[in-house]
């Protein structure tokens, strides 16, 4: 890592929900919670918990430095909505293969 930049992972203890446009879009116990300088606490959901059936693979690929190649998933009216690395660097092995949306809501269950 870079000098002053960190990034820590643990699981998370409060349900999460990803709704867009009234639509559940993946709800979960079991999140990780990413935290990464200068970045907001990211939610990474395992994919058995998101309807993964209402995402479409989208060409967008990103590099960060720090955990890898991101590929993305968009819905028909949010492109690029949805990202996971399917192959993190060494640090963020954990964060394999989970997605992460943008808007997350804990949810009172």
């Amino acid at each position: 890592m870079a000098k002053g930049h960190t990034i820590t992972i643990e699981q998370g203890t409060e349900p999460v929900r990803v709704v867009h446009n009234g639509q559940v879009l993946a709800e979960s116990d079991r999140p990780l919670l990413l935290h990464e300088t200068g970045l907001p606490v990211r939610y990474y959901i395992p994919p058995q918990d998101v309807r993964l059936d209402l995402l479409t693979p989208s060409e967008t690929h990103t590099h960060c430095p720090f955990k890898g190649t991101a590929s993305y998933w968009s819905l028909p009216d949010a492109p690029d909505l949805v990202w996971a690395y399917p192959e993190p660097k060494p640090d963020v092995a954990q964060i394999k293969d989970h997605l992460c949306f943008y808007e997350v809501e804990t949810a009172e269950r």
